[in-house]
């Protein structure tokens, strides 16, 4: 049975693993659209196997990036019918970056509920919030707004999801009487952003804490170098990479849910196994130190500290920027020239024409997106020089 905690001071308990709806099973032979069979056929698996949390946003899976509705709010609301919809929590966001005005906000909210084909939405997250949206939406009356939605039954718990730096969270945190805050988290962000500090400083004060990109959008498990791997099977030769990320944030009481984007059926058996399997204690003092090695290993060759959100897309002149700087980081992490001459190789076949570094043109338009605040423009700069300087 998958363990259930208190969501903060909602009342209200929630799976530890939740279903991330941002990267649902697609279908490639339909332009990469949500194949809806599988997708559905995933999500109540997990629901049936004891997941209760359910986090969608307005433009989780739009073909034309996050200034436009996409299709997994839709996609959520249908595949929660037949009576799903009563056996979850369901969290969605407001998109922050697109409100210009108070009447934005019930524009959205209003919108999302048709969408999700629900009265109610559990957890409403006010989406990405930095110091300039936190800024410009409390002026545009963002507490009103929420408390609002509360009181007419809209919403039944106010949240915010964050990316910025540890200042900036305390700030948010203390600027309204929030019940879940939703952070980027895992063993190697344990002092990015809001970080561990953040985590504890939330749960202090009562709130549940969802936990977004705990294997940093996969990075922890596909991408990993010989060299950690090697000390985290030494430690534990049953465990697999997902268990070691999964395993460590589930260790810590102040996570309430660890958000998993299960994007087929084999991810999605594994991850509900590794919930199911777990007991408080499980996660050791001498598998933290592991963690603690590998995660130093990792800070020393980072470049780009990318997660891949895609926060930054559409790029004006089609760069595939997270591809970029995902083989930006992919060069360094390996030892020796073989390796490196693999990732030349993977490069030329893995980034399109025109989705190369080499065409961006220094707008700056990804910079302002990014929740992780990159000098995106320097990092291609630097991904040409690496790649297509002497190509």
């Amino acid at each position: 049975m998958i363990e259930r905690r208190q969501m903060g001071q909602s009342g209200t308990k929630g799976s530890i693993l939740g279903f991330g709806c941002m990267r649902l099973p697609l279908n490639s032979s339909k332009n990469d659209d949500i194949d809806e069979a599988l997708a559905t056929q995933t999500l109540r698996l997990a629901i049936d196997r004891g997941v209760n949390y359910v986090d969608t946003a307005y433009p989780y899976h739009s073909s034309k990036g996050f200034n436009q509705a996409g299709a997994s709010e839709p996609f959520v609301g249908l595949a929660l019918s037949g009576g799903y919809r009563e056996k979850v929590l369901l969290a969605t966001k407001l998109p922050s970056w697109l409100v210009e005005s108070r009447a934005d906000m019930d524009k959205f909210l209003d919108l999302q509920l048709k969408r999700l084909k629900t009265s109610q939405i559990d957890f409403y997250l006010a989406h990405n919030l930095n110091i300039n949206v936190w800024d410009k939406l409390l002026a545009l009356g963002l507490r009103e707004f929420m408390d609002e939605a509360v009181r007419d039954g809209r919403i039944r718990f106010p949240s915010f999801s964050f990316h910025d730096q540890y200042p900036v969270f305390e700030k948010v945190l203390n600027g309204y009487d929030w019940v879940m805050a939703q952070i980027q988290y895992n063993y190697l962000d344990k002092a990015y952003q809001a970080g561990q500090a953040g985590l504890r400083l939330a749960a202090k004060k009562g709130l549940a804490v969802v936990i977004m990109e705990p294997l940093r959008g996969g990075f922890l498990v596909n991408q990993m170098p010989e060299r950690p791997v090697s000390w985290l099977k030494e430690a534990r030769p049953d465990w697999t990479l997902p268990a070691w990320g999964l395993n460590w944030l589930w260790n810590q009481p102040e996570c309430s849910v660890v958000l998993s984007g299960l994007s087929n059926l084999t991810q999605t058996e594994e991850n509900l196994t590794l919930a199911e399997n777990f007991k408080a204690g499980f996660f050791t003092d001498k598998d933290e130190a592991v963690i603690d090695k590998v995660g130093a290993f990792f800070r020393t060759r980072l470049v780009a500290d990318c997660s891949g959100c895609g926060y930054c897309l559409p790029c004006p002149v089609g760069v595939n920027i997270p591809k970029n700087l995902t083989l930006l980081n992919q060069y360094y992490l390996f030892d020796g020239d073989a390796p490196r001459q693999i990732c030349q190789i993977l490069y030329n076949e893995q980034v399109g024409p025109e989705e190369k570094a080499s065409g961006c043109q220094a707008c700056g338009e990804c910079v302002d997106r990014c929740p992780q605040s990159l000098n995106i423009p320097d990092l291609l700069s630097q991904t040409v020089n690496l790649y297509l300087k002497n190509a």
